[in-house]
Protein backbone atom coordinates (compact mmCIF):
# COMPACT_ATOMS: atom_id res chain seq x y z
CA UNK A 1 0.00 0.00 0.00
CA UNK A 2 2.05 2.93 -1.28
CA UNK A 3 -0.58 5.40 -0.06
CA UNK A 4 0.84 4.98 3.45
CA UNK A 5 4.35 5.99 2.36
CA UNK A 6 2.92 8.86 0.27
CA UNK A 7 1.07 10.17 3.30
CA UNK A 8 4.11 9.77 5.55
CA UNK A 9 6.09 12.00 3.21
CA UNK A 10 3.25 14.49 2.89
CA UNK A 11 2.96 14.78 6.67
CA UNK A 12 6.74 15.17 6.95
CA UNK A 13 6.57 18.11 4.54
CA UNK A 14 3.56 19.63 6.30
CA UNK A 15 5.16 19.32 9.72
CA UNK A 16 8.43 20.85 8.52
CA UNK A 17 6.56 23.85 7.09
CA UNK A 18 4.51 24.29 10.27
CA UNK A 19 7.56 24.07 12.52
CA UNK A 20 9.51 26.51 10.33
CA UNK A 21 6.71 29.04 10.76
CA UNK A 22 6.04 28.31 14.42
CA UNK A 23 2.50 27.06 13.89
CA UNK A 24 0.37 24.06 13.12
CA UNK A 25 -1.35 22.65 10.06
CA UNK A 26 -5.03 23.50 9.73
CA UNK A 27 -5.83 22.10 6.28
CA UNK A 28 -4.03 19.94 3.74
CA UNK A 29 -5.32 20.11 0.17
CA UNK A 30 -4.27 17.40 -2.26
CA UNK A 31 -4.95 16.97 -5.94
CA UNK A 32 -5.24 13.30 -6.88
CA UNK A 33 -6.27 12.61 -10.46
CA UNK A 34 -8.47 9.68 -11.41
CA UNK A 35 -5.58 8.14 -13.36
CA UNK A 36 -2.86 8.76 -10.73
CA UNK A 37 -2.89 5.14 -9.55
CA UNK A 38 -3.66 6.16 -5.97
CA UNK A 39 -6.61 5.02 -3.85
CA UNK A 40 -8.15 8.16 -2.38
CA UNK A 41 -9.84 6.32 0.50
CA UNK A 42 -6.51 4.68 1.41
CA UNK A 43 -4.94 8.17 1.50
CA UNK A 44 -7.70 9.39 3.80
CA UNK A 45 -7.21 6.40 6.09
CA UNK A 46 -3.44 6.89 6.16
CA UNK A 47 -3.86 10.59 6.97
CA UNK A 48 -6.09 9.84 9.95
CA UNK A 49 -3.80 7.05 11.15
CA UNK A 50 -0.54 9.01 10.85
CA UNK A 51 -1.38 12.58 11.86
CA UNK A 52 -1.53 11.93 15.62
CA UNK A 53 1.37 13.57 17.43
CA UNK A 54 2.29 15.79 14.48
CA UNK A 55 1.73 19.47 13.74
CA UNK A 56 -1.18 18.25 11.58
CA UNK A 57 -2.90 16.38 14.40
CA UNK A 58 -6.06 18.53 14.22
CA UNK A 59 -5.84 19.18 10.47
CA UNK A 60 -8.50 18.50 7.89
CA UNK A 61 -7.72 16.76 4.61
CA UNK A 62 -9.32 17.95 1.39
CA UNK A 63 -8.81 15.95 -1.80
CA UNK A 64 -9.65 17.27 -5.25
CA UNK A 65 -10.07 14.56 -7.88
CA UNK A 66 -9.59 15.78 -11.46
CA UNK A 67 -11.18 13.58 -14.09
CA UNK A 68 -9.15 11.60 -16.59
CA UNK A 69 -8.79 13.07 -20.07
CA UNK A 70 -7.20 11.67 -23.19
CA UNK A 71 -6.35 12.97 -26.64
CA UNK A 72 -7.98 10.98 -29.45
CA UNK A 73 -5.89 11.24 -32.60
CA UNK A 74 -8.78 9.97 -34.77
CA UNK A 75 -11.31 12.51 -33.44
CA UNK A 76 -8.66 15.21 -32.97
CA UNK A 77 -10.04 16.20 -29.59
CA UNK A 78 -9.78 15.58 -25.87
CA UNK A 79 -12.16 12.94 -24.52
CA UNK A 80 -13.14 11.86 -21.01
CA UNK A 81 -11.09 8.87 -19.85
CA UNK A 82 -12.10 6.59 -16.96
CA UNK A 83 -9.10 4.23 -17.19
CA UNK A 84 -5.73 4.55 -18.92
CA UNK A 85 -6.39 2.09 -21.74
CA UNK A 86 -10.06 2.81 -22.42
CA UNK A 87 -10.91 3.48 -26.06
CA UNK A 88 -12.36 6.75 -27.30
CA UNK A 89 -16.00 6.98 -26.21
CA UNK A 90 -16.97 8.48 -29.59
CA UNK A 91 -15.06 6.50 -32.24
CA UNK A 92 -13.58 3.53 -30.35
CA UNK A 93 -9.98 4.35 -31.29
CA UNK A 94 -7.28 3.30 -28.85
CA UNK A 95 -5.07 4.13 -27.15
CA UNK A 96 -5.73 7.69 -26.18
CA UNK A 97 -2.82 9.84 -25.05
CA UNK A 98 -3.45 10.73 -21.41
CA UNK A 99 -3.51 14.52 -21.00
CA UNK A 100 -5.23 14.86 -17.62
CA UNK A 101 -6.04 12.98 -14.47
CA UNK A 102 -2.49 11.89 -13.55
CA UNK A 103 -2.02 14.70 -11.02
CA UNK A 104 -0.69 13.83 -7.59
CA UNK A 105 0.37 16.93 -5.73
CA UNK A 106 0.15 18.90 -2.55
CA UNK A 107 -1.95 21.79 -3.76
CA UNK A 108 -2.20 23.86 -0.57
CA UNK A 109 -1.18 23.80 3.04
CA UNK A 110 -3.04 26.11 5.42
CA UNK A 111 -1.06 26.93 8.56
CA UNK A 112 -2.11 28.79 11.71
CA UNK A 113 -0.05 30.21 14.55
Amino acid sequence: MHELSLMEELLRIAEAEALARGGRVETVVLEVGLLAGVEVEALRFAFEALKAGTAAEAAALEIEEPEGRGWCEACARIQPLEARFDPCPDCGAAPLAVVGGRELRLKALDLVS
